[in-house]
């Protein structure tokens, strides 16, 4: 209900098209927090995986927390992950840094010395890494995402967006495969039938698919992608260089094939929010940089408090957090205790995790 109000606003005003869209990872990152800091002042311990989907012209930008996935096929074909799985028993570098944030992750001990099950984060038990609004399992687990952002060409794609329960039953190419032909509506519960009749409903199971076409074609006529060797899937990207940044996509001119524009994961704030082109002037400087509150002369802390480029920082350099935000980002950070409540109770089943229960009527869902 939030989510995309806390994005947007995080967005200076007065950008154009292009601005925009070069504004946005940075955005997507402020969002994510100010929605988490928010679960944590109502006191709301259940939370919930994310991954949030923003298509503008041809650009389609994805934050992701947690195990929901974004995959995109592109009328020229190959397949595409654009969200990060922050699973802890797959992702070693994740695990690193709940630990060196102070989190313990180990396997569910039955006693007697038997584990069982996958890697969890403790206390919590939490499977995952990243997460919004899961209070009860510390705040090394973070809602920092996972951003990706790439341009496709005037031939258009189509995007599928679901929870784990669909990814824990079929791949990618399946979930391409089996709706191979159908408009988006049709697909999506294709892929539903598909996951659960596979290995019943083990968990959330939602699925949302969007095309993206030229104007002038209707929405059920996107033809089957060219069948191309998976070696082709890596070639198709073009990253820009970094010197380019300032000059994304510029005159907004159509790339022949996929053309990846931004992908950052880390999860912390300093490297996150910091803008390393010319847009940063653009930034309000006495305003914080996750809850978009005014922070007066003096009191702000500069996003850089505590790295080791702080030295090196004049005191006006920004941007700047407000109190309460910097107490968090230490927090996540494993610089201080987080100084809340934990729960030991299994939080409660959060149902449809991508777009909330705000919107359920829009989402296909199974239980």
């Amino acid at each position: 209900e939030n989510l995309l109000n806390n994005v947007l606003a995080a967005i200076p005003s007065d950008l154009n098209r292009d601005e925009w869209v070069a504004a946005l990872p940075r955005a997507l990152v402020a969002g994510f927090v100010k929605t988490d800091k928010d679960f944590q002042e109502r006191a709301r311990t259940s939370g919930t995986t994310v991954t949030f989907v923003i298509v503008e012209g041809w650009v389609v930008s994805v934050a992701s927390v947690g195990d929901s996935r974004c995959i995109l096929e592109p009328a020229e074909g190959g397949v595409y992950h654009l969200s990060a799985d922050h699973r802890l028993e797959i992702n070693e570098e994740e695990r690193d840094r709940v630990t060196a944030s102070g989190g313990e992750v180990g396997r569910l001990n039955t006693g007697g010395g038997t584990e069982i099950g996958p890697l969890r984060c403790w206390p919590g038990g939490l499977c995952l890494s990243r997460s919004i609004g899961d209070l009860d399992v510390g705040e090394y687990i973070v809602p920092v995402p996972y951003v990706k952002q790439v341009k496709l060409s005037s031939a258009g794609g189509r995007l599928i967006i679901s929870s784990d329960g669909v990814w824990d039953a079929i791949s990618a190419e399946e979930a391409l495969d089996c709706c191979r032909g159908l408009p988006p509506e049709a697909s999506a519960e294709q892929i539903v039938k598909a996951a659960v009749g596979k290995k019943g409903i083990r968990d959330d199971t939602t699925c949302i698919v969007v095309d993206i076409l030229p104007s002038e074609k209707p929405a059920a006529s996107l033809p089957p992608p060219k069948k191309q060797g998976k070696g082709i899937i890596k070639s198709m990207f073009k990253r820009k260089s970094s010197g380019s940044s300032s000059n994304i996509e510029k005159e907004y001119l159509e790339p022949d094939e996929v053309e990846e524009l931004f992908e950052e994961g880390s999860a912390m704030l300093s490297e996150r929010l910091d803008t390393k082109y010319p847009l940063c002037n653009m930034f309000k400087l006495f305003m914080c940089a996750v809850c978009q509150v005014e922070v007066k002369p003096g009191e702000g802390v500069s996003i850089h408090a505590g790295t080791a480029n702080c030295p090196k920082l004049r005191p006006w350099d920004g941007p700047f957090l407000c109190a309460s935000c910097q107490e968090k980002k230490d927090a996540m950070e494993g610089k201080r205790s987080s100084g809340g409540t934990y729960f030991t109770s299994p939080p409660d089943i959060v149902c449809v995790d991508l777009l909330g229960e705000a919107n359920r009527t829009n989402l296909l869902s199974c239980r």
